[in-house]
């Protein structure tokens, strides 16, 4: 709890500077080029850290899974696969980094959380014939981490990959499908799978949530627009394309049918924003969401 107050207190004392604005910012971005925007320059507030104050991780290390022995089998990790590759993320790591640059097979990617929004969301790195590498902006918007490019240090929405300021204001990154899963699952599936480990264990406290007790909380930090949906603003949500459901109601009903959707509960995943150790966090659940294949008679 200790931790969660003092990065309170630190949010709180960011606000006083929140709406600085491009006159202010231009100091930390000279080469952002601050014309092109496609955002209200009030809604982009300071989150305490400066630029690259949490550091992304551009030289990951890996080890097999069945190697890891300091990832409970309950902790959340970001996996995806590709051309028969197998890579996971713990969030227990990306907690203190938020953005790993890294390559999967051919394809350079961005793995990206934000704890604020609970939103692991992986990218291809590649666009207009460009390989990009991300870092973190110490921005916010909505309580979502803003990035930034280092090729023209534009700055990019995480929730939606979408350039927002900048001389890539407008530009889309792909996303490349991924979930978030326990430990457990990716290493009985992907035994030999790579997993992310830090390189130095010592600079950060890996395994830690220093948001203790977030996800309980009545409203995200430092989000100041109205809100009258049907589920407290923190609560989980499983989102297929424009549909959205309460991960309440799956967990409750187990599963959940909605015209060719198929959307399973199964227990087993802790949260990472629970308790002040993510191996101890409260068991939320994941989810498996498939299609109906409509097969011919």
């Amino acid at each position: 709890m200790r931790l969660f107050l003092t990065l309170f207190a630190i949010f709180m004392f960011s606000t006083t500077q929140s709406h600085a604005g491009p006159a202010r910012w231009k100091h930390e971005w000279p080469r952002t080029d601050f014309t092109k925007s496609s955002v209200d320059f009030n809604d982009i507030l300071s989150g305490g850290p400066p630029k690259d104050g949490i550091p992304a991780i551009d030289d990951p290390g890996f080890a097999p899974a069945s190697e890891i022995k300091d990832i409970g089998d309950q902790e959340p990790v970001i996996t995806l696969t590709y051309n028969g590759i197998a890579k996971a993320y713990p969030l227990r790591v990306l907690m203190w980094h938020e953005i790993a640059n890294d390559a999967i097979g051919d394809m350079p990617i961005t793995v990206t959380y934000c704890p604020l929004c609970n939103a692991s969301i992986v990218f291809d790195r590649r666009l207009d014939g460009k390989v990009l590498d991300f870092g973190v902006s110490g921005k916010l918007r909505y309580s979502d981490m803003v990035m930034y490019d280092r090729q023209t240090e534009s700055w990019w929405q995480q929730f939606l990959g979408k350039g927002i300021v900048g001389e890539m204001n407008g530009k889309q990154l792909k996303m490349v499908p991924s979930r978030v899963i326990p430990f457990s699952k990716f290493k009985a599936t992907h035994p030999d799978g790579q997993v992310l480990i830090p390189r130095n264990t010592s600079t950060r406290s890996y395994g830690a949530n220093p948001y203790a007790g977030y996800d309980s909380l009545k409203k995200p930090f430092l989000y100041n627009g109205n809100y009258d949906g049907p589920v407290p603003p923190l609560a989980y949500v499983v989102a297929v394309g424009k549909s959205a459901w309460p991960l309440s109601d799956i967990r409750e009903k187990g599963k959940v049918e909605n015209g060719d959707l198929i959307i399973t509960w199964q227990g087993g995943m802790n949260s990472a924003l629970d308790k002040s150790s993510i191996a101890t966090g409260r068991d939320i659940g994941f989810v498996s969401v498939q299609k109906k294949i409509q097969t011919a008679l």
